[in-house]
């Protein structure tokens, strides 16, 4: 089992910053994949981003790419999200995710935090 503890978020205003931290425990950090997620109200759940055991590589969709920027500490057991010229439609309750090597799908979810991005 891997827990998921996120903190961060808040209300802030278009073209600000905000960073999202994703504290992990329960499994050997290092091995796990780790990604965020986001849902905006009335929306499907959309993915934000992705981050390599290794913590090398990092993928973004086009959304956030050039915004968003992930990075993780394997010896704090931490994954970092952070959110730069945030726009209104921003605005969702984010997600951080894990997955193990064997797995096809992240099946361990932090609890979530509210992003809200006012105009």
């Amino acid at each position: 089992q891997v827990q998921l503890v996120q903190s961060g978020g808040g209300l802030v205003q278009a073209g600000d910053s905000l960073r999202l931290s994703c504290a992990a425990s329960g499994r050997t950090f290092s091995i796990l994949e780790m990604a965020w997620f986001r849902r905006a109200p009335g929306k499907e759940r959309q993915f934000v981003g992705k981050i390599t055991r290794s913590g090398d590589t990092t993928y973004f969709p086009s959304s956030v790419k050039g915004r968003f920027t992930i990075s993780r500490d394997n010896a704090k057991n931490m994954v970092y999200l952070q959110m730069d010229s945030l726009k209104p439609e921003d605005t969702a309750v984010y997600y951080c995710a894990a997955r193990v090597p064997t797995s096809g799908s992240y099946d361990f979810w932090g609890q979530g935090t509210q992003v809200t991005v006012s105009s």
